[in-house]
């Protein structure tokens, strides 16, 4: 590692609203807008679709819980990549990032970005080309308000996710008092096709990943964060419980204002909801469009705010271009990590369609995710492990998430097979020659020295 990248360092500037407001900010996003409808088809029934989001989110709080452990024990940026090089393999931790700069990151930006464009598609014709040309326009514009302060950005991200809750509050505030109680039991008229039973609330559960995904987002910036040792598991175990809260809240409310074939059939499932509560009817349409706009502007900037850590840790360990490892003496951020991987995600928006993204990475994600987790039954052991916060029955919790993660690995395979093998067996067969390519001119480097 050269002297000019040690001169300037990233420092401790996020506090306890920051790393919630990541968590929240990466996990409500475009994803409930359509799961909303996916999970009610998967479940069959209206107390099958409110039980699968509360399962679906309570089996989310062990992930958490071991987020929390870890990112107290290692409190540096990096996330995953920090708690498997801990662990004792370099090897898994360079393809946790290797696989996230190429298979999971860039792709997730490219989405969210799209994703805006076309929400703004209900106000402004925008199609083909332009379409394309403004979520580019959302990704310069984020990728520059993180370039030039983590602060800045950190205030930003807290107010988006505020403007992004607040519409799920007042649709769940105001529509708890219209619901009607003969709907709770409605379930779908479909049969020979839907699943009955246990079967169909699992099959409910797993059509809520996407719903639940990126609560620990906060992990890869823990060397950012004020006092990390309270900070981060205090904001992780509360970001869980704010999601938990807020999805139950509006299954809760869906439930009773509609029989569960109609938000099964529904290519809007929240804008069908909006439009059967008084007051916000009219004008659903127009609501539930605004909020989407606002819901994935935060998860794009959070997506854009948190993922180059992990290219950063990786660049300061030489396992990674050293440019990566490169801090903006002014601004004091990743400037270069970010700019690249904003980079690749504009290549994305141009290169394939929204539908094809959407297949990109959910599998990878899922089994590094699982891995990570299994980290800590190796760390567990070792006399470098101190963490200032250790989770209640540590290895229940731990069983629990890499179960439930497990069973969304098989259920995600299941909806996105060649996609998902696909993107894993190219990330491993291009990552380990790379990762051997830069462990040798490391050791050649040392023995110089």
């Amino acid at each position: 590692m050269s002297k000019e990248h040690n001169q300037t360092v990233l420092k401790r500037k996020l506090g306890l609203g920051a790393v919630i407001a990541l968590g929240v900010g990466t996990t409500v996003g475009s994803g409930i807008f359509s799961s909303l409808g996916e999970v009610a088809g998967a479940a069959g029934s209206s107390l099958f679709l409110v039980l699968a989001f509360l399962i679906g989110g309570i089996v989310q709080i062990p992930a958490n819980f071991c987020y929390a452990e870890l990112a107290s024990a290692f409190p540096e940026d990096g996330g995953p990549y920090i708690y498997f090089r801990e662990a004792g393999s370099r090897p898994l931790a360079f393809l946790c990032g290797w696989i996230s700069f190429w298979a999971t990151d860039p792709p997730s930006i490219s989405i969210m970005a799209l994703a805006i464009a076309n929400y703004l598609a209900f106000f402004i014709p925008v199609h083909g080309l332009f379409l394309r040309m403004v979520a580019v326009v959302f990704v310069l514009i984020f990728m520059t308000v993180h370039i030039r302060s983590v602060e800045g950005g950190g205030k930003f991200q807290t107010i988006i996710t505020a403007l992004k809750v607040i519409p799920f509050v007042l649709i769940i505030g105001i529509g708890i008092f219209f619901m009607k109680g003969e709907l709770f039991v409605s379930a779908t008229p479909i049969t020979g096709i839907a699943a009955t039973g246990i079967t169909a609330l699992l099959a409910g559960v797993s059509a809520t990943t996407w719903s639940f995904d990126g609560m620990g987002a906060a992990c890869y910036m823990t060397g950012e964060i004020k006092e990390p040792e309270k900070n981060m598991p205090k904001g992780l175990i509360l970001t869980a419980f704010i999601v938990l809260a807020l999805y139950v809240g509006l299954t809760l409310t869906a439930s009773g204002l509609l029989a569960v074939d109609e938000l099964a059939t529904s290519e809007a499932p929240i804008a069908l909801l909006a439009s059967k509560i008084p007051l916000i009817g009219n004008y659903a349409g127009t609501v539930v469009a605004i909020m989407a706009v606002i819901v994935v502007i935060g998860s794009l900037s959070s997506c854009i705010m948190f993922q180059p850590r992990i290219e950063y840790a990786m660049a300061k360990d030489g396992l990674f271009f050293k440019s990566f490892a490169k801090v903006h003496k002014k601004y004091e951020t990743p400037y270069f990590s970010i700019i690249v991987q904003c980079a690749v995600a504009i290549i994305l928006i141009f290169a394939t369609s929204l539908s094809d993204l959407l297949g990109y990475f959910t599998l990878v994600a899922l089994l590094k995710n699982f891995l990570t987790f299994g980290t800590i039954l190796v760390l567990r052991n070792k006399p470098n492990y101190k963490p200032s916060y250790r989770m209640p029955a540590r290895t229940f919790m731990v069983v629990i998430a890499m179960l439930m993660t497990g069973t969304l690995i098989w259920s995600t395979f299941l909806w996105a097979p060649i996609a998902g093998i696909a993107c894993a067996v190219i990330a491993i067969a291009t990552g380990l020659p790379v990762y051997y390519f830069w462990e040798n001119r490391n050791k050649k480097e040392q023995n110089k020295q």
